[in-house]
């Protein structure tokens, strides 16, 4: 293997063995072997400092080839799939080689015919890379940990371009998004805030109803829906904003449904994991999904916040309007088995 690249003196210092991975790298310079001086168009600056950023090191292989290595999850070092980072400093037609090298998941749609999404300044829509230029293998040189290399060539020097594993969706898209609807004051749309994440950002929980079935002695059914309990499935945010969009909608169907139950809506239920950049876990590096049975108020309190609000309107079905249908946002077989374990519990 050809001799690693070293780093513009003012590049952020993640170096390091595969086990050695700290934070996101920062407007990290890439410099060829042995080259001093200021760096020149073609030497790519990679930065995952943002939100739900997430690479953790850069090695050159050869002039176009590059090692990327994903930042494990907070506080977990067993989940590595989540990337999402910038490249700059691009020259035109400059033709690369990204290897992620460090995968957890061995049964990834990658296999499959996925491919990473891309966009940049000039084209903000998030588009799929060709999957002709996707390969996932199992690699020797890297532990016989699984790689996602994919082929690119950048084509405007003016551009920041930005990879991601899938579609991303933010903590604070999510937040303008809810405040957008909050601003059209309907009548059958309530927002408050359940609780709070370990870093104190909020758990929404959403009611989309008629406003006459929120009355004393009203005994409609309630679906509750839950949604982003693993920060890196995405899917599952749009999924919720579909299905938010639509209750609130004025089809035909959406007015009956809010005439004849109770929706209510956790649509973020692992806001640090989203925000940090997280594919499975939480802040303190649970994966809350496996934590539904004795959540804690402390480590998981947007579960533990859910969950006493399952348990108050199961137990009290009349004034809360509740039945015992809940559901996930996102095919979390788990998350449904789960879900009747605890309401058989009580």
């Amino acid at each position: 293997m050809a001799e690693r690249s070293q780093t513009a003196p003012e590049a952020g210092n993640d170096t390091g063995n595969e086990d050695a991975i700290g934070g996101n790298v920062n407007k990290y310079i890439v410099l060829p072997n042995g080259y001093s001086g200021q760096p020149k168009k073609g030497h790519l600056t990679f930065d995952a400092c943002f939100e739900s950023g997430n690479l953790g090191r850069v090695e050159q292989v050869s002039d176009f080839e590059y090692d990327l290595f994903i930042r494990p999850d907070t506080c977990n070092p067993r989940f590595r799939v989540w990337f999402n980072f910038t490249v700059e400093n691009v020259k035109e037609l400059q033709r690369v080689i990204f290897n992620i090298v460090n995968f957890s998941k061995t049964k990834s749609l990658y296999r499959d015919g996925m491919a990473p999404m891309v966009k940049s300044t000039s084209r903000p829509k998030w588009q799929r890379l060709p999957p002709k230029n996707v390969y996932y293998y199992r690699c020797p040189d890297h532990r016989k940990n699984y790689v996602m290399s994919f082929a690119f060539c950048f084509d405007r020097e003016d551009d920041i371009y930005q990879f991601a594993y899938c579609y991303p969706y933010t903590y604070t898209r999510f937040q303008h998004y809810l405040d957008s609807l909050q601003k059209k004051n309907m009548d059958y749309f309530f927002r408050e805030q359940l609780g709070q994440s370990v870093q104190q950002r909020q758990l929404d929980l959403l009611t989309i109803t008629s406003p006459e079935n929120l009355r004393e002695g009203s005994e409609k059914k309630v679906i509750f829906i839950t949604g982003r309990v693993h920060p890196g499935e995405t899917p599952s945010s749009f999924v919720c904003q579909g299905i938010i969009d639509f209750l609130v909608s004025q089809h035909p169907i959406a007015r009956v449904l809010r005439e004849h139950l109770v929706f209510k809506i956790a649509p973020m239920l692992n806001p640090d994991g989203v925000y940090l950049g997280n594919y499975r876990c939480s802040l303190m590096g649970f994966d809350l999904n496996r934590h539904w049975l004795d959540p804690s108020p402390w480590a998981h309190p947007t579960l533990h916040g859910v969950k006493q609000l399952i348990i108050k309107m199961y137990n009290d079905p009349v004034s809360s309007r509740m039945s015992s249908a809940a559901t996930g946002c996102w095919p979390h077989l788990g998350m449904e088995d789960c879900m009747g374990d605890i309401l058989g519990q009580l």
